[in-house]
């Protein structure tokens, strides 16, 4: 085995011991996709009437997938944008199952569409408190403005990302391309919070009943 092959099977294994243990959940993947040829949206429109198409307000035509759920824009140039799948796999599925149903609607597909993963939003949760007003004084690339929001605003460079950090310890990741880039930046920004000790153990604390 390469090294190459060797240190991407050792960053998946890792990815999946933490993925439970921060509660890693992918919420939405955003792709794009290319059907090479023109499209018309009228006769989908017509075709399909639960489609919500209103040229003179937008040019693309929304359509919904079920099994996966996700919403399509589709645009007459034969470009997607699929929304609201909960995994990249989904995603790809969507403009499968979209292509069989304009197949079966009538409407001709030539080729197979190209599926590119453009972003990729995961939420996570550390199980540890985050002080988030050293991470601001600490880590560069840093938002945080706690008199407008209660978060803290993280770019993370590489793998690329931006992570929305909460004093709980709880995370929302977005920007990765690819679910295992956000799982990787989960576990990079807990390395970093950690080797930095800005993060602290919860303590859970019990009410003591006070005797009459």
């Amino acid at each position: 085995m390469s090294l190459t092959l060797l240190a991407h099977a050792t960053m998946l294994h890792r990815c999946r011991l933490f993925k439970d243990e921060f509660n890693i959940n992918i919420q939405n993947v955003v792709a794009s996709a290319d059907l090479h040829q023109s499209i018309d949206l009228e006769s989908i429109a017509k075709t399909f009437p639960a489609v919500k198409y209103k040229p003179d307000q937008f040019p693309g035509l929304v359509y919904h997938v079920k099994k996966p759920n996700a919403a399509i824009l589709i645009f007459s140039t034969g470009k997607l944008i699929i929304a609201g799948a909960k995994s990249e796999m989904r995603a790809t599925r969507a403009v499968s199952k979209l292509v069989e149903e304009l197949k079966a609607g009538g409407l001709v597909i030539f080729g197979k569409p190209d599926v590119t993963i453009r972003n990729v939003v995961a939420s996570a949760d550390l199980g540890h408190r985050v002080d988030l007003e050293d991470t601001a004084n600490i880590l560069t690339g840093t938002i945080y403005e706690p008199d407008q929001f209660p978060g803290l605003i993280y770019r993370m460079k590489e793998p690329k990302a931006v992570i929305l950090i909460f004093t709980s310890g709880k995370l929302v990741c977005a920007g990765a391309r690819s679910e295992v880039d956000a799982e990787r930046a989960v576990i990079k920004l807990h390395e970093t919070l950690a080797s930095e000790g800005l993060v602290h153990a919860i303590v859970q604390t019990n009410a003591i009943p006070v005797s009459a």
